[in-house]
């Protein structure tokens, strides 16, 4: 396993080692976890190349203080990355990604004007400009996304549809603590108590999906807000049950599309988010 820090270190590094066969590509803002592990597995298990990106993008921030308090830990993830198998590591920093300003806006349309959209101006613009960048870079066969980020990997099936790059999409499998909590980053700036009730959110959720027989959409929506609200660390921002596709909110369970819970929490001040298909 290598690890670069310039993009012409990272294409000759592929150059070297694909020699046209696949690579799989697993973009990260580091901080790594299990979650993050089990991308880079996958991909490892369908390409004979993986390279795995470690930036933190700072046009995806529109809190400056989230971005100064996002987790850097590039020793620990090197740990982590050298029993995956994976052959590149590519680690550049804010001028080699981007050497000029990136002033590109892109249109999602209704997919940004909801949930994380609506709560993040501008944060999926930072998202398909970082991504669009690193997919440029490093050119890859397939790109492997987490479904606990459900809208981020919606945004970034369509920019690639929109740019027409040809990459394949690989959505993969949340993965969550023992106790149900999802797997994020932001969860080592928890402290144990914080940790131990932010997993009544998964809790909810999972639970949601039990009673989805027997409530309205609209009864679940309050239902969920109001049980993780009872908790006195957690305070919901958005729950909304959207169409996978579009996600625009459902009103019946009737509705001929998959139907999945969103949902964004503050745990004190850390952000966290999770899903769940119904």
């Amino acid at each position: 396993m290598k690890l670069v820090s310039t993009v012409q270190e990272l294409q000759s590094e592929i150059q070297h080692l694909a020699q046209g066969r696949t690579v799989g590509f697993v973009p990260t803002m580091g901080a790594l976890h299990q979650g993050h592990i089990s991308l880079v597995k996958q991909a490892v298990s369908e390409n004979p190349v993986v390279v795995v990106s470690i930036f933190v993008n700072p046009t995806q921030f529109n809190d400056p203080a989230d971005l100064e308090r996002y987790p850097r830990t590039l020793e620990n993830d090197m740990k982590l990355l050298e029993p995956t198998g994976c052959s590149i590591v590519f680690a550049p920093n804010a001028k080699e990604v981007y050497p000029e300003p990136d002033k590109r806006k892109f249109n999602f349309g209704k997919l940004e004007e909801v949930m994380e959209g609506k709560h993040r101006p501008g944060h999926f613009n930072g998202v398909a400009q970082v991504v669009s960048r690193l997919f440029d870079m490093v050119k890859p066969t397939k790109a492997y996304f987490g479904l606990k980020d459900f809208q981020q990997l919606a945004i970034v099936k369509n920019m690639v549809k929109q740019l027409q790059l040809p990459v394949e999409i690989v959505p993969c499998a949340i993965i969550r603590e023992e106790s149900g909590l999802a797997m994020s980053s932001r969860n080592e700036l928890l402290t144990e108590e914080q940790r131990k009730n932010a997993a009544v959110i998964s809790e909810t959720l999972f639970k949601a999906k039990e009673l989805k027989g027997q409530k309205s959409v609209q009864e679940i929506t309050d239902w969920v807000t109001e049980t993780i609200n009872k908790n006195p660390f957690l305070d919901v921002e958005y729950f909304e049950i959207v169409d996978d596709e579009q996600l625009q909110p459902v009103k019946n369970w009737d509705e001929d599309s998959t139907k999945v819970g969103c949902v964004a929490v503050f745990c004190g001040k850390i952000r966290l988010i999770d899903n769940i298909v119904f």
